[in-house]
């Protein structure tokens, strides 16, 4: 097994003396964000290619354009075909050099405007997903950082606690805005969850095997007060620590996997950035992190 190296922190950043600071900019390992940028980078070619694919699409349609509120006041206009292809090809080749380390703040920040306009575009003709805001968000502030790296696994920053930490906020305001805006819809929280959501989306779009929860009415209404709960109390997972921690992004991927399962709903942008709350570092070989971890021990 290998042996965990004691951080020490880069030279140029003091600790903060403030409890709040010291939460929000917390010294992790650097190598922590280097394994995350390959996560998020290697997924936005995927979302890019399947998920938000549809850019290309959308040129032939200018005239249904319909911009979101920062994309009009950047003053964005519609894509054309050539365009977004020239769009994806960008995305994809900053998105290869930024995952290899290769220079490392340009193809970030590359990345960042590029997949930032993409999502303006997927995003900007009456649909709006709110699955991909911590994405767009991990996007955003991975270039921050600045040079990180697989080796080291022993050299702790604020900077990249910093950056992880606004990932997972980001994640879990996804989950609870999602129950602040089913109560502002609805006008009263107790209709939604005494509701018929989960029957429709069941009747809809449901698998074979989950036809049967329609007999189960009241299995499916506790079923939707259990996701108002969970979504209300996602903010403590910033909390949570150790077991509890892991226990609590388990929870969450298998509640997205039964429901891509059951509706074919997968949410896997906000997914992928669950990782933000993960020790990363352990996932980098030993042999990378021989540099690093004699310089910690030194």
């Amino acid at each position: 097994m290998r042996r965990t190296p004691t951080l020490t922190t880069t030279p140029a950043e003091a600790a903060p003396t403030n409890a709040f600071l010291r939460w929000f900019l917390p010294e992790l390992p650097l190598a922590r964000v280097a394994v995350f940028r390959v996560f998020i980078y290697l997924f936005i070619i995927i979302d890019v290619l399947t998920i938000s694919g549809d850019v290309i699409a959308h040129g032939w349609t200018p005239e249904f354009y319909q911009p979101l509120w920062l994309a009009r006041f950047l003053h964005i206009p519609a894509v054309s075909v050539l365009g977004a292809q020239l769009l994806l090809t960008a995305i994809i080749v900053f998105s290869l050099l930024a995952a290899a380390g290769i220079l490392q703040r340009i193809s970030g920040w590359a990345v960042a405007i590029t997949f930032g306009l993409w999502m303006f575009y997927t995003q900007g003709y009456g649909y709006v997903a709110h699955d991909h805001m911590a994405l767009v968000i991990a996007a955003l502030v991975l270039p921050t950082v600045g040079v990180a790296r697989f080796r080291d696994v022993g050299t702790a920053s604020a900077k990249a606690g910093w950056a992880l930490r606004v990932v997972q906020i980001a994640v879990v305001l996804t989950y609870f805005y999602s129950a602040v805006m089913k109560w502002i819809a609805s006008g009263n929280i107790a209709e939604w969850g005494n509701g018929a959501v989960i029957i429709w989306a069941l009747m809809r779009r449901g698998a074979e095997w989950s036809k049967p929860f329609l007999e189960m009415p009241g299995f499916l209404i506790a079923g939707q007060w259990a996701t108002l709960a969970f979504e209300f109390l996602s903010p403590l997972a910033l909390l949570a620590k150790g077991k509890w921690l892991y226990g609590v992004v388990a929870f969450f991927c298998v509640f997205h996997l039964l429901t891509y399962l059951a509706l074919g709903i997968h949410f896997l942008p906000t997914v992928i950035c669950w990782a933000a709350f993960l020790p990363l570092e352990k996932l980098v070989p030993g042999r990378f992190t021989s540099t690093g971890t004699a310089r910690a021990q030194s």
